[in-house]
């Protein structure tokens, strides 16, 4: 039976519910085989192919099925882990080359929706940072830093001027970043697809690989209806990898996160956010949302690492938002629905080569948009010998997740970091 995408606000403004790519029947052989037609897969497989390779992409469901297709929709530069959290580990130069390389997963996007004309991506420029505690000074500094040194459009809003975009007393400041955007990520990962069959790349959906066999100069990538013999493999699954590769399931953690979407609001919706930017708080797992189309709005939040959505989610979203804007009180919900995320522990993208050949490009929750692109683009690189970038993630390795008890750690940890920006915020009352 060919899978469904599950029913989000990008499945609903589909732009073309038709295309489909037949499952694997039977034997092929290419260059490289990509495993995982999400974001990152879909990245790697149309570098690839730019760059002249034959590449055969197989995904286990539809394309950008998982997180890739249902996420909040934003893109802008950084990684999940913190700044200092990235020093840690490399020196100042490296991660400077590092947040580079964040930057320009943005350009990435930016430039295929401009190069290829994909107007149902519906890009809108702008994205507000906003802090619920008197964070000024501190915001002050990172502005300076980020125009400094990456030379970025960034600038701090006082409350004031906060409020002035948006209508509440939830805020203290903000950062307004023009030159980030969000857009509909779901039509944009289906236009990459079209790219990368239209330059010879051979996609099977309804295709999950079931047995590998990567040793030797030809790989082997089985599923239920064929076999793909390549020369080279990446592995990009994401947050629904499952035991096929022990290494990677073992170092990464599949992390739930929750988004709904409200009725239309019409103008209704400007007694509260009067701002097109896409709109995110600097919690660890804050508030991220923005306006659509109708005066709907998209509002996501939470992280957790159960499996099955909670039974009151679109209800437990809807008294999130009304705590932040109650003058939105009455409005209805429309949809909810959640993506699973993969995270390594020390919150930074895992890329890399597994063994001679055999490359993985993975755990980009949190901050995936642009991370997944510019992975994408450097194991393409890699792959092609055009440079050895991919070395830049050599210190965020396959750390183990810790198992079972990884999760509940994560978990735990995750509400510690609640009762931090509780306290945080209670102190700036």
């Amino acid at each position: 039976m060919p899978t469904e995408y599950v029913d989000t606000y990008y499945k609903r403004t589909l732009s073309d519910p038709q295309t489909r790519y037949p499952a694997l029947s039977g034997p092929e052989s290419t260059e490289v085989c990509v495993v995982g037609g999400g974001l990152a897969g879909l990245s790697a497989a149309l570098e690839l192919a730019r760059r002249g390779r034959q590449v055969v992409l197989l995904e286990g469901s539809r394309i950008a099925w998982g997180a890739s297709g249902r996420n909040g929709g934003s893109v802008s530069p950084a990684f999940s882990a913190g700044a200092d959290a990235i020093r840690r580990h490399v020196d100042e130069e490296h991660y400077r080359a590092l947040y580079r390389l964040s930057m320009e997963g943005v350009e990435i996007i930016r430039a295929n929706i401009r190069d290829l004309d994909i107007r149902d991506a519906h890009k809108v420029d702008g994205r507000l940072r906003v802090v619920r505690y008197d964070a000024g000074d501190a915001l002050q500094r990172w502005c300076e830093e980020q125009q400094r040194v990456f030379e970025r459009d960034v600038r701090v809003l006082s409350r004031a001027q906060l409020r002035e975009r948006l209508v509440t007393e939830a805020y203290f400041q903000g950062v307004d970043d023009p030159t980030s955007f969000h857009f509909h990520p779901l039509n944009y990962a289906r236009a990459l697809a079209r790219e990368c069959a239209r330059l010879g790349v051979r996609i099977h959906e309804d295709s999950p690989a079931q047995q590998l066999a990567l040793d030797g100069a030809v790989k082997q990538v089985a599923t239920a209806g064929g076999r793909v013999e390549a020369r080279t493999v990446v592995l990009a699954t994401g947050g629904y990898t499952g035991a096929l590769q022990p290494a990677l399931r073992r170092a990464m953690l599949p992390i739930a996160t929750y988004i709904m979407l409200t009725e239309p609001l019409g103008e209704r919706v400007r007694e509260a956010i009067r701002s097109d930017a896409a709109i995110g708080d600097d919690r660890r797992a804050g508030n991220y949302y923005r306006v659509l189309d109708g005066g709907r709005i998209g509002w996501g939040s939470r992280i957790t690492t159960r499996i099955d959505d909670p039974p009151d989610l679109a209800e437990a979203l809807r008294r999130e938002l009304l705590s932040v804007y109650p003058q939105l009180r009455g409005l209805r919900v429309e949809t909810a629905w959640s993506g699973r995320m993969a995270y390594a522990r020390h919150l930074m993208p895992q890329i890399g080569l597994l063994a001679p050949d055999v490359w993985y490009c993975t755990a980009f929750g949190g901050h995936g948009m642009n991370t997944a692109s510019i992975g994408g683009r450097v194991v393409a690189e890699g792959i092609t010998g055009d440079s050895h970038r991919y070395q830049l993630f050599q210190p965020f390795g396959l750390a183990w997740n810790g198992g079972a008890l990884g999760r509940a750690a994560v978990q735990l940890t995750y509400w510690s970091y609640q009762a931090r920006d509780w306290w945080r915020e209670r102190r700036s009352r």
